[in-house]
């Protein structure tokens, strides 16, 4: 049993939340370009970080202030945002790029001070930044980096580069483009770990490929690192990422049993060119090349779970309840998992268990796990509202879960049709455990 009450609201857009230092909840603000310290038990706000004249958010957009990570001695509190140069990308013509920046944790008042920027240049977009930070066992710093979602929608003619990797003279120039699609693992003062994998020939920070848009990431025990994916129509993932690994993506969608799920390559349209087409999510153009998931002779890794969202062809994906507006992808039959945090203890029960918020059914889920931690056993759907759960955090004696909530967006209602009439919009909820 929980008790459900809420401790702040009026944060614009928080999107990573972490229990750090001073005994208080740290929040990225993703369209507010802050970091916000929240009082867990009062709700009192302050500032930490005010980054509204560097870091940039187009309206709407999933760039913005974005992933945080503290260094395991509470000295460093890593930070990656969206940031506007003059120099367009010579493929996609963008000018937004990712960073990844350390700061010193003030500790009279705990303010962050004295930036110092490790990678720049990182590929960015308005569409699938991911951009979740963690420190591993290891002592290296770990980041998601989405396919900034290329080959969909307004970037329907941007080629997918999550199956592409980095050249030796990419890297050598410090020229990031191929890391979209990928997992990356860094050294704390931004260089190359020389114990990182070399894939196709090329030592880079590149740790794993082959990902769509990895919003959730947590390392458990075993020193597993676990991965939440969003899918396209279909297939939500949860996947243990290892080193050096290909995941599919925009090959495979989940597992590569030729379900619900075709890649159509829209940047190769001919004699058509894409941009003389209209996109439609439901529907492939004949001139738009495509194959199914088993004509890719790739290797790829599958996941260990997607969460019940894998359909069947010939699945209706026009639910009439989201014909309103043609939104028609609140009904797909996806979560949109959000982020992933591993649960290590302190509510009977739920030992050995992934924590994963989704943004359009308003539902956390409880992801029960295997001795071994490499397979689930159970799923359960908890704290249904109308809200778009965005991340969790976990006090230290595990008894309270702390849950961000988007400020603005589509959920699913509770008659099943799209929303965005918000419940508890911009807010942090705590889950108290009684007993």
């Amino acid at each position: 049993m929980f008790i459900r009450t809420v401790v702040a609201t009026g944060l614009q857009d928080p999107y990573e939340i972490v229990w750090g230092p001073g005994g208080q909840l740290w929040v990225t603000e993703k369209s507010g370009l802050r970091v916000t310290r929240v009082d867990p038990v009062s709700g009192a706000r302050s500032t930490a970080l005010d980054l509204s004249g560097t870091a940039f958010h187009a309206r709407g957009g999933q760039d913005g202030l974005l992933g945080l990570a503290f260094h395991p001695s509470g000295r460093y509190a890593y930070v990656s945002y969206t940031y506007q140069t003059t120099v367009p990308d010579p493929v996609t013509g963008e000018t937004r790029r990712l960073t990844i920046a350390r700061y010193t944790v003030d500790r009279t008042t705990y303010t962050l001070i004295d930036p110092r920027t490790l990678l720049a240049g990182l590929p960015s977009s308005s569409d699938h930044q991911s951009a979740r930070l963690r420190f591993g066992p290891d002592g290296k710093l770990y980041y998601t980096i989405g396919d900034q979602g290329a080959n969909q929608f307004a970037y329907a003619c941007r080629p997918n580069q999550a199956q592409r990797l980095p050249t030796a003279a990419e890297v050598e120039a410090g020229d990031w483009s191929a890391y979209q699609g990928k997992t990356l693992r860094i050294n704390v003062d931004g260089s190359i770990p020389s114990s990182n994998p070399v894939v196709n020939g090329v030592r880079s920070h590149v740790y794993t490929y082959g990902h769509r848009n990895p919003q959730g990431m947590d390392f458990g025990a075993h020193g597993l690192l676990y991965e939440a994916e969003q899918g396209p129509k279909t297939d939500d993932e949860i996947n243990v990422v290892q080193r050096g690994n290909n995941y599919g993506w925009p090959y495979v969608a989940g597992r590569r049993d030729d379900k619900a799920y075709v890649y159509g390559d829209w940047s190769q349209s001919a004699p058509t060119p894409c941009t003389d087409l209209t996109y439609d999510d439901a529907t492939l153009p004949s001139t738009v090349p495509q194959q199914k998931e088993t004509d890719w002779k790739g290797r790829s890794v599958a996941p260990i779970s997607t969460i019940g969202t894998t359909v069947d062809n010939g699945y209706d994906f026009r639910d009439p309840a989201c014909a309103d507006g043609g939104r028609f992808f609140i009904c797909y039959p996806t979560v949109a998992p959000s982020s992933l945090s591993y649960y290590r203890g302190g509510i009977d029960g739920w030992g050995r268990s992934l924590v994963v918020t989704s943004l359009k059914d308003g539902s956390v889920y409880k992801l029960g796990l295997t001795a071994n931690g490499k397979r689930i056993v159970n799923i359960d759907r908890m704290w249904t509202s109308q809200n778009r759960y965005r991340d969790t955090a976990f006090s230290p004696d595990g008894r309270t879960i702390y849950v961000a909530t988007d400020s603005a967006g589509l959920v699913r209602g509770a008659d099943g049709a799209p929303t965005t009439e918000l419940t508890e919009p911009g807010s942090i909820l705590a889950f108290r455990a009684v007993r």
